[in-house]
């Protein structure tokens, strides 16, 4: 099957799923083309049957601002025309889906022979967020309604698209995913030592994320003055955003600057959580909480808010601990609890990975794709 994929390029759970089901599906004999403002984050070496699309909006003075939509509409034309798409799969409602339709209402007017069917996954925000906004909200639905087929990555996420934007849609819940054989720990010794320090005594906490407001990283900072209130440890912070500077000026003020520190982006995210005791994700929402799924895998038992698709993923008090987002206190309790209990941190660790491996793998999930692709283009 030949399918274009779209997303954003940028550090987020939507761009890293989508750019790993191209790869995946790639690797099981599909010819994919994805298409973004710029190479997607983690895209990785050569891929055969794997290609890159960049779009380009380029700024006219009477436009006053680049036109993103317009110019992905007219690239997904062209991708579909030159590689004979079957299908565009939009990552995000707003500006994919958006852009999806259009390229098909261009191809469909034209005349042309094949003319793709479109699959939008919502992944979180583009429906609590954007989707909630009024100055897109009916756009949102639109988008969603017109796609051929919708799916989302939590049945708490399809649950609040229905209810916030009364989309008319049947969705289908296919969950995110990873790759378990690279998703796994791989302890380095060095790193180790370079992050935590020569003290073996001392706890290596991690918060990964793109840093928005809705991952509160003023919360995790905050937990971790508790937890290091009370336990020997670290915080790195693994990723960027408006937030990480914010973040980073508020734990100088409070005196951990020496216990925090910043790594940036980082692609290889493995050797980072292997070398991690604990990961916080004390987020207002999460549409599926993909940092929290890739931290199990690799066997560090996460604290994060009982939000969103999270309760899907982790279960309390079994392979990780779950809070209402206010409870910072009780967030860094389970913290010291399981930082302090060798056994059963090592218990919640493995946990997390039997999680990943029974219900998250690749090899489990992409295939679901695959059969939802048939069915919305009518061919088995």
């Amino acid at each position: 099957m030949n399918i274009g994929i779209v997303c954003y390029a940028s550090v987020g759970g939507s761009g890293i799923v989508a750019t790993e089901l191209g790869r995946a599906l790639a690797g099981r004999g599909h010819q994919v083309r994805l298409v973004s403002s710029e190479l997607p984050f983690r895209f990785g070496d050569y891929h055969p049957g794997l290609g890159f699309h960049p779009v380009q909006a380029p700024l006219y003075p009477p436009l006053r601002e680049p036109q993103y939509l317009l110019s992905l509409a007219n690239k997904l034309v062209q991708v579909s025309r030159e590689f004979s798409l079957d299908v565009i799969h939009a990552h995000y409602a707003i500006p994919h889906a958006a852009g999806a339709y259009l390229a098909r209402q261009i191809l469909a007017t034209s005349g042309d022979d094949r003319v793709p069917k479109v699959i939008t996954t919502l992944h979180g925000t583009d429906v609590t967020l954007v989707g909630a906004d009024p100055s897109y909200s009916r756009t949102v639905t639109f988008c969603i309604d017109q796609s051929d087929g919708v799916t989302t990555v939590s049945e708490s996420l399809k649950a609040e698209t229905i209810r916030e934007l009364s989309v008319g849609a049947d969705i289908r819940v296919i969950p995110n995913f990873l790759d378990c054989d690279r998703y796994r720990r791989v302890p380095d010794p060095e790193l180790r030592a370079r992050l935590a320090g020569d003290d073996p005594a001392t706890k290596l906490v991690i918060h990964m994320s793109n840093f928005r407001p809705v991952k509160r990283v003023d919360a995790v900072v905050e937990v971790f003055r508790q937890i290091h209130a009370r336990v020997p440890a670290r915080l790195v912070f693994v990723g960027d955003g408006p937030e990480l500077a914010p973040a980073c000026e508020q734990a100088r003020e409070l005196g951990l600057g020496d216990a925090v520190e910043s790594l940036g982006e980082q692609e290889q995210i493995v050797p980072l959580l292997s070398a991690a005791d604990l990961a916080l994700l004390p987020s207002a929402t999460e549409g599926f909480g993909l940092a929290a799924l890739e931290a199990m895998a690799c066997e560090t038992p996460v604290i994060a808010s009982r939000v969103g698709g999270l309760p899907e993923v982790i279960e309390h008090d079994v392979s990780g601990y779950l809070h209402p987002p206010e409870d910072l206190a009780a967030m860094a309790d389970s913290a010291v609890a399981l930082l302090t209990d060798e056994p059963r941190h090592r218990e919640v660790a493995l946990a997390g990975r039997d999680v990943a491996l029974k219900k998250y793998c690749a090899d489990a999930i992409v295939p679901r794709y695959e059969d939802y692709y048939r069915e919305i283009v009518g061919v088995r």
